[in-house]
This record gives structure tokens, sequence and C-alpha cells, in this order.
């Protein structure tokens, strides 16, 4: 029995509950194109994407997929994968450019895309910002500036004012952590800032918009599916009986995990993330008021899983020899993380260097639902999770991607696993639906579960799509998938 079996039998399989939403996933920047059409302006990935060394061979999203002209062929391909939903982000830039008045060519585009997925039997599910704020907002100061923040829930409001009546699920915010730490602190994402308070602040007005777009959606429609999205991780000690490593996991958590999940879920920050980074600018941020707006009750969690993290008061070196690794030219993320290293741990990896580690999947979704979700009554779902590897192109047109069908499948499986031990999962979403512009990677990294072939843009399912839309079409994973 496998996968590419037509009819699977019950004892073989295992099955997902009913109601589980199985999508994929993809984002505004990385695959619309059209960055100069229709009354859109530059974003700040538009700025960065012309700063020399900033994005791999200074590749940029001006066409990426051309999906702005193309959505009406790429709904078709994903209602012949027989997606349940798509995740999908609107541009700030296009919606309201420079952050201005509404935009009704911009508001357009996603209203025929709207429509277009209704019309496949797909649902639309969502994202008010994938990173792609305004570059006129962030000369004003970004998302370090607190007026963002009050910014972005008029824009969420002006797209209730076009989609409400059609759209059911608002996700506000993808990975606050990488629009924040990752983009104002280790300078590595747009706008490419190295500054430590910025990345805080950043961190508290981009949970503070948030609060405020859940709260003026709610008003205008108490029906409405309102969440937010986190990419999360686990991190682990490598000497779980080393106060160093403990440390180290500790500090990580907070600055990964609990930095964003306790002012939403308990309406405070930890006291050991504040006595971590308090006096370096988050402090200095918080205003009364704030966090009862930030924890304000949403329906639902997206989790985005990638990887885990393996951490030690030790570099790699010192503890097992060899060499040390090439410095990154950007600064840790991290505010408050000097003396914590990284440690592989053996583990297959994907092209990103990234570990795989599908029983991590389980594990963090357990904890989350234990600690978080379960406690507010939200739902809880994996919104990201996928894989980058080197495709080739078989004589006959195939992509025959072996490593990421099985990535696929075993994460799959994780959440089953996940199920099983009693933690309600209610939907997945594979990352991505076509191979697109990967932020600072360029077009050198391909995620998708569908070819792109930038210089023709001619898209091929690949066999990890294939076998995708056969778990779909039965709503079930080969047993040996599960593990």
């Amino acid at each position: 029995m496998t996968i590419l079996d037509p009819e699977p039998t019950a004892t073989a399989v295992r099955r997902f509950p009913d109601g589980f939403l199985l999508g994929a996933a993809a984002a505004a920047y990385q695959i619309e194109g059209a960055a100069h059409e229709g009354g859109r302006t530059d974003s700040i990935w538009d700025a960065f994407s012309r700063v020399p060394g900033a994005v791999i061979n200074a590749d940029n999203g001006d066409v990426a997929c051309d999906h702005y002209h193309r959505y009406r062929d790429d709904v078709a391909l994903m209602k012949e994968l027989g997606l349940n939903a798509y995740r999908f982000s609107t541009s700030w830039a296009r919606v309201r450019p420079d952050g201005g008045p509404v935009n009704p060519e911009g508001v357009d585009f996603y209203s025929r895309l709207v429509d277009e997925l209704l019309g496949a039997g797909i649902v639309p599910w969502l994202t008010l910002y994938h990173w792609d704020l305004p570059q006129a907002l962030e000369e004003r100061g970004g998302w370090a500036n607190r007026d963002t923040a009050y910014r972005f829930r008029d824009y969420a409001l002006s797209l209730h004012d076009a989609l409400g009546d059609r759209v059911d699920i608002w996700t506000t915010l993808n990975e606050p952590w990488c629009s924040s730490f990752l983009s104002y602190t280790g300078g590595a994402h747009a706008p490419g800032r190295q500054d430590v308070a910025a990345g805080l602040a950043a961190a508290h007005h981009l949970m503070l918009g948030h609060g405020l777009a859940v709260q003026a959606l709610r008003e205008r429609d108490p029906s409405l599916e309102l969440g937010i999205t986190l990419n999360l991780t686990n991190a682990k000690p490598v000497d779980p009986t080393s106060p160093g490593d403990l440390d180290a996991a500790r500090r990580i958590d907070g600055q990964f995990n609990r930095v964003f999940l306790d002012p939403i879920f308990r309406g405070h920050y930890a006291g050991d993330l504040l006595a971590d980074v308090g006096h370096l600018g988050l402090r200095d941020v918080i205003r009364p008021g704030d966090l009862e707006i930030i924890s304000t009750p949403i329906d639902a969690l997206g989790v985005n899983y990638y990887h885990g993290e393996f951490v030690s008061s030790l570099p790699p070196e010192e503890r097992h020899g060899g060499e040390a690794p090439t410095e990154r030219p950007t600064r840790s993320p991290f505010p408050a993380a000097e003396g914590v290293h990284f440690h592989a741990r053996g583990l297959p990896q994907t092209v990103m260097g990234w570990e795989v580690e599908p029983d991590g999947l389980r594990e963090l979704l357990g904890r989350v639902h234990r600690e978080y979700t379960g406690p507010a009554g939200v739902r809880l779902l994996v919104t990201e999770n996928g894989a980058a590897y080197d495709d080739e192109v078989s004589p006959d047109g195939a992509i025959h991607d072996v490593e990421r069908t099985e990535f696929l499948l075993s994460h799959l499986g994780a959440i089953l696993d996940a199920i099983d031990e009693g933690t309600p999962v209610h939907g997945y979403f594979y990352w991505s639906i076509l191979d697109n512009f990967e932020w600072a990677w360029g077009y050198d990294k391909r995620f998708g579960i569908v070819r792109v072939d930038y210089d023709t843009q001619e898209r091929t399912i690949k066999d990890s799509g294939l076998a995708y839309q056969r778990v779909i079409r039965h709503r079930a994973l080969p047993a040996a998938s599960a593990r």
C-alpha cells in the first residue's frame, strides 16, 4: 500500500478528522509580481531588494510568479490539487499605496481572487500582513513607530469594507518574530536595520496593531474568525544537566515563542523575559492599556513550523571540536542571546540548512495547546510547514522530489500523532503552493509543490504535489507515513 494507490483501505490508513482543512499558502510579495502596476507603490521589500548584497543574485519581486496576471490559472491548479483552503496575503502597498487612501484597483484584484477561489470551492484564508509594509511608512519609522499600529488597523478595515461579505477567516499578522527581530534587529530581512531597541519596539507595535485590528474587525462583524500566525520552535538544551545550556534554551524560548504567546494569551510579558530585555527598550514602548488590547480574545492560532533549535552556552567547536562557523554579515536577531550557540543534531537537512524533525511538530503543538490555546478555547492550525530542496526536472518534464514528498507526509503524520495524543489540530497549510521569491534567498531556494519556470512562467505539479493531491482526495495517510 502506498499513497499512490487509488482506494486505500480503512485498515491501512490514518484518516484526518472531519472538518480538518488541507490547504496551501503563499504571500503577496513572493508571488504576485506587477510591482508597479495597478497603483501599487514600493513596499519595504522593493526598497530592500535594491540594496547591494541584501538579496542573493540581486533578485526582486518585480515579476516573481506573475500571479497578479495568472491568478485564474493558479486557482485552477489549486482546484486540481483539491485544496480545501488557500492561505494568501494582501499587499498593504497595493491596497493603500504609501499607507495613504484606498486604491480601488488594488482592492479589485483581491476581490477577483476571492471570487475565483469561492467559485472553485476553496476557502479563502486571508492574512493581512506578510511583511510588505509600505516603504513610505518605513520612512516615518516603520513598525518602530507606534503610529504604524493604528495605520494597520485602518488598512484592515479598508479590506473588510471590500471583502468582508465573502471572507470569513482573517489572520492579522504572519510571523511577527521575522518582521520585528529578523528585520529590525538582525538586519537579514527588510528594512534591514540592526537596532535592538527598534526590534523590540517593532515586536510590541506589531502586536498592538494585531489587537487593534482584532477589536475593530470584531466590532464590525462578531461572526468573523480572527487570529494570528506565529512561527514557533522547540528550544532544547544540548546538555539538559548544564545550567548554562538550560539558560540558553530558556532565553531562546522567551525571545522566540513566549515574547508573543504570553502577551496575546496571558496579557503580560513573562518576568524572565523582561529581566532579559526590558532594559534594552521594551519597557519604554509599553503604555497603559496596550496589553489589554494585545490580549483581545482570538478564535484561531496558526503555528508555522520548519525546524527546532538545539542550543548551548558553548560553541560547537568547544564541545565537539572542528571549525567555528563562518560569521554572518548580520547580527543575531535575538535581542539578548549573547553566549547562546546553535548546534546541529546530525539530522537530515533541507538545502536551507534546517534540520528535518517531524516529531518536533507533534511536541510543539502539544505544548501550545496545553499552555495557551486549550485554556483559551482557541482553534489550533499549522499554517506553514515546508521544505526547500534542489529540484531537478527529469527528461520527461516531471519533478521527482522524493525528499519533499517524505517531508510533507512525515509532518502530516506528526499532526495525526498530536491528534492521537489529544491535541485538537484543525488544519494544515503546506508552504508553498508555488516556488517563489524566497525573501533574502531570492529565487535560489524552491519550496513549492508546484514548480515555476521563472523564464516561461510555466507551472508543473511536482511529485510532492501529486502525493498531497491523493492525501486530500482520500483525506488519509498511509500508516507508514506517520512515523
